[in-house]
């Protein structure tokens, strides 16, 4: 992809994907200098209809796309819509409007980068080009390929080299923008019905900067100390809005420098571009495990419809694990704990096949995202670049206990546990069927009995994980 920065005489097309913002995008500040611009985004029925693409994500998506062309009109001009294949439907939009180059922000999951060559070929074809730009992630995969040529596999020298690399400056929003073709025609801007969740954030830029002004004000100083609790809101709730590209991950990262805090919500957002990272040097990933010699180890374990349906509807008699599926079912979100503590149950306790749970949360997350899914599933899973993952096994009940001790949360979204005490409300089926009745809680009955022993589940994950490593 051509790096041309100067476009006087020009109409362009600038692409929008992921990247649904006005400020910092170096795409759309370079197109500026054009004569004519067509802001451009296609709906691509292959992922717009894909049973994958959750409710919840397309009503926000649907929704940001909404504020998006409320932005471009401030500045003079309109967000062109157009429904079809992005390899028909771009060039044909370059053709209508004499369009020579059309800008995007890279893509680095495969199914992105696909498209994009797929696209590149049709205008090259036509005489035309695709040009790339930054705005996805904090430092491109190129400037960070290591020792190898191809890239990192361990976080920690990962983060080392991050930290340390170069970062492309700030982009302001552009105060105006070159006018339209006159006679371009767009599509009404889709719409998207309410999913019926609660708690969603408001979809669109200005509500993400909003929701990041607030974060950098109230909540960032004691994120490190509080980023684990369950209950309340320690963390951002910046994710869906990372994912769509409404902020910039390097706008975050510069408005939350400093120590403690931020020092530890910045490791976050180098965790988002590890896993990007890992899927531009290792496509594969999206579907196979980073060691699949452990996967093909552990797939003996792996066929239960009964425990994966039991896990997916929070009926586990797990009351963390429980509550963390209800959360996601209501809401179309978790906080990282909760993730990483249901992703353990299901791949340790059940030793059931990581890409149940992957599958689960892209259909129902409103914050999906490709990469951060993979790679957040693969290293819970242990078949991920975790370098010793047969260790790492939660205990849901000491999870429980250390992160929500009270039991606000699991009262919130398990109910029928309210009226229980703190000290037992993270492993009720310890009460005796006296002390059961007397809480209004009987298990079996009022709520499931667990659907395996914890310490049980922990031996046979532990003897599978050893087995499967060659570990003595």
């Amino acid at each position: 992809m051509t790096t041309a920065t100067d476009h006087r005489g020009e109409s362009l097309v600038v692409w929008f994907r992921r990247d649904l913002r006005v400020h910092d995008l170096p795409a759309l500040l370079e197109a500026v200098t054009a004569d004519r611009l067509v802001p451009l985004f296609v709906v691509d029925p292959a992922l717009w209809d894909a049973p994958r693409t959750s409710p919840v994500r397309r009503w926000f998506l649907a929704g940001s796309l909404v504020a998006l062309d409320a932005a471009l009109r401030q500045r003079g001009s309109r967000l062109i819509v157009r429904r079809g294949r992005p390899e028909a439907v771009v060039p044909a939009v370059a053709r209508e409007t004499g369009a020579r180059s059309v800008l995007v922000t890279r893509d680095v999951t495969p199914g992105g980068r696909r498209r994009d060559r797929a696209v590149a070929a049709a205008l090259a074809a036509d005489g035309r080009t695709l040009q790339g730009r930054q705005g996805l992630l904090l430092a491109e995969p190129e400037a960070l390929a290591g020792r190898s040529g191809a890239g990192h596999t361990v976080f920690s020298p990962f983060w080392r080299a991050l930290a340390a690399a170069d970062r492309r400056a700030l982009l302001p929003a552009p105060e105006w923008l070159p006018p339209l073709p006159d006679d371009i025609a767009s599509e009404p801007l889709p719409r998207e019905p309410h999913p019926g969740l609660v708690d969603l954030p408001e979809p669109g830029e200005a509500a993400a900067r909003a929701r990041l002004d607030a974060w950098v004000a109230d909540g960032l100083a004691a994120y490190g100390d509080r980023r684990n609790e369950l209950a309340g809101q320690p963390t951002s709730r910046l994710s869906q809005d990372l994912h769509l590209g409404l902020l910039s991950p390097l706008e975050i990262e510069a408005r939350c420098g400093g120590p403690g805090g931020a020092e530890a919500f910045r490791r976050q957002l180098g965790w988002r571009d590890f896993h990007h990272h890992l899927l531009w040097w290792r496509p594969e990933l999206a579907r196979a495990p980073f060691q699949p010699r452990l996967q093909a180890a552990l797939r003996v374990e792996s066929d239960d419809p009964a425990a994966a349906q039991a896990w997916r509807e929070g009926r586990t008699g797990i009351p963390v694990v429980d509550a963390g599926m209800r959360q996601l079912a209501a809401t179309g979100w978790l906080p990282n704990r909760a993730r990483l503590i249901v992703a353990s149950f299901l791949t340790r306790h059940l030793l059931l096949d990581w890409r149940i749970g992957e599958d689960h949360f892209m259909r129902t997350l409103v914050d999906g995202d490709v990469a951060n899914n993979v790679g957040g599933w693969q290293w819970t899973a242990g078949v991920g670049t975790d370098a010793q993952p047969w260790f790492r096994i939660f205990n849901p009940v000491l999870q429980g206990e250390r992160f929500d001790a009270d039991g606000t949360w699991v009262r919130a979204w398990v109910p029928e546990l309210a009226a229980l005490p703190p000290a037992v409300i993270h492993h009720p089926w310890s009460l005796s069927p006296t002390e059961q009745r007397a809480a209004g809680v009987v298990i079996g009955r009022d709520y499931p009995a667990p659907l395996i022993d914890l310490a049980e589940g922990r031996e046979r994950a532990l003897a599978a994980f050893k087995a499967a490593s060659g570990t003595p």
